[in-house]
């Protein structure tokens, strides 16, 4: 994997990454953000499994799991369950 590929995944938007990996993913229109305005709620199904996370940019907050990341490589990496050599071939698969 080359620098540029990632640096790009680095700062990709989580949203983006989780619209392309989630057989579900839905805006909770509700949610008002604690701290950072730009943060967003969604809800969504990765594998079978349901998923509360928090989305800032390409960090994300798995509410659930009190877990989180940043870049796409973390978020794949958390969601599927994967090592970082998955996860970037799986964002290759994707073609993120």
């Amino acid at each position: 994997m080359d620098n540029f590929t990632l640096e790009r995944w680095r700062s990709l938007d989580a949203a983006r990454v989780l619209a392309a990996l989630a057989a579900h993913a839905k805006l909770d229109a509700a949610y008002v953000p604690a701290t950072s305005a730009l943060s967003t709620r969604w809800h969504a199904t990765v594998g079978g499994q349901d998923f509360e996370l928090l989305l800032t940019g390409p960090k994300f907050w798995d509410t659930r799991n009190a877990k989180g990341g940043g870049g796409a490589v973390d978020l794949v990496m958390h969601l599927e369950r994967l090592s970082f050599k998955q996860a970037s071939a799986r964002l290759v698969g994707l073609g993120l």
